[in-house]
């Protein structure tokens, strides 16, 4: 199972196993999961394999663990949009991408592939992101993914009053790949 380093950081161990980096902390301060501190410092660290050992312990899916990397879930019914965003994250990003064109599809990306970030288009098609929020933020295993909103149709107004609907930030379309590349990143920034 390859891993792209030997030594992680709580954050990366957090993105790999779903979790708070709170609770990878947790997990080290109580013993549970070994590692060590940085000398002078409060930071601490996980060498790969003591992950390995623990999430086997514990039930935790290792399908994560070969790539640390933050994984997002575009979902549009427009194939264009999703094809057009995969395709240049991919290219310009190390992000994980998936793609969904409608909310049944939607929720079943988000049971398998747990993405850390969800860009997804509000006005999907009959209450269909509505529902799929609500799915996530029902749902235990997807309780630190982050939905960012995409609209062409919203005003100003309307686009802040979404963080109060449980979206974590909005992006107006047409947009740069830039304003994704920041959305996702802001969404997803961790204390380490």
């Amino acid at each position: 199972m390859p891993i792209d380093k030997e030594v992680l950081t709580t954050g990366e161990v957090a993105k790999i196993c779903n979790v708070a980096p709170r609770t990878v902390s947790k997990w080290f301060d109580s013993g549970s999961l070994k590692g060590y501190r940085i000398p002078g410092s409060r930071d601490r660290r996980i060498p790969a394999t003591e992950l390995i050992k623990f999430m086997k312990a514990h039930g935790i899916p290792l399908e994560n663990i070969s790539s640390g990397r933050t994984r997002v879930l575009i979902v549009d019914g427009d194939k264009d949009v999703v094809d057009t965003l995969q395709r240049i994250l991919t290219e310009q990003t190390s992000y994980e991408i998936q793609i969904a064109t409608s909310g049944f599809q939607a929720g079943v990306e988000c049971e398998r592939f747990k993405p850390h970030v969800l860009l997804m288009d509000i006005h999907l098609g009959d209450g269909d992101a509505r529902q799929v929020s609500e799915m996530v933020r029902r749902n235990e295993h997807l309780q630190f993914t982050k939905i960012i909103a995409m609209s062409a149709k919203l005003t100003d107004g309307q686009a802040q009053g979404l963080r109060t609907q449980g979206f974590e930030g909005f992006l107006k379309k047409p947009f740069q790949v830039r304003q994704v590349v920041e959305a996702i990143e802001a969404a997803t920034n961790l204390v380490h």
